[in-house]
């Protein structure tokens, strides 16, 4: 079965390789980067938005105000959704291995399964977050990286509070996204 350091490593080349494609075929200002998977724990697939994507998406509706507050960080409708995914196909491989497990485990298991997909995930963008991926002090601020679970859950907020600095992007997120902490 693989380890998590072969996840987590797998996870960081192809989000670098994703990411990197990304920033240097668009000449967007991306505010937003996520991986996200599911509540089964899918490989995650990137998704994206920049300010210059989120104008085009809010203009083509016909109520821009509800728009914006909608889509401003909905990974679903990214219009960078699953960008790169063929970086993607290693990583995809090693969640495939893990799944034979998966199937075997009682609820508690997976859950703790899923909880170490999410810690992967994070762990990647922590690493490439230290490598200067989504640069320093202001670029850096401007934008909003995490690990996310859908539907999501109180660990997108403990994950966008570990992977973020604070300022104003991060308490738009936390006031637009954060869902309560468990009772």
């Amino acid at each position: 079965m693989p380890s998590t350091a072969e996840m987590s490593s797998a996870i960081e080349i192809a989000t670098r390789s994703a990411l990197e494609q990304l920033f240097n075929t668009v000449p967007e200002s991306f505010y937003y980067c996520a991986l996200i998977t599911t509540g089964e724990g899918l490989a995650p697939c990137l998704a994206a938005w920049s300010w210059e994507a989120l104008e085009r998406a809010v203009n083509q509706s016909e109520s821009p105000a509800q728009a914006r507050a909608w889509l401003q960080w909905s990974w679903g409708d990214s219009p960078y959704l699953a960008y790169g995914d063929a970086f993607f196909g290693p990583v995809k491989e090693l969640f495939f291995k893990r799944d034979a497990m998966m199937r075997l485990c009682t609820d508690e298991e997976s859950a703790r399964e899923l909880d170490v997909r999410l810690a992967c995930m994070a762990s990647a963008l922590g690493n490439l977050d230290a490598q200067g991926l989504f640069g320093s002090d202001e670029q850096r601020s401007a934008i909003l990286i995490n690990a996310e679970v859908s539907p999501p859950d109180y660990t997108n907020t403990e994950r966008a509070l570990q992977l973020n600095p604070g300022g104003a992007l991060l308490d738009d997120w936390l006031r637009d996204c954060a869902e309560p902490p468990p009772a």
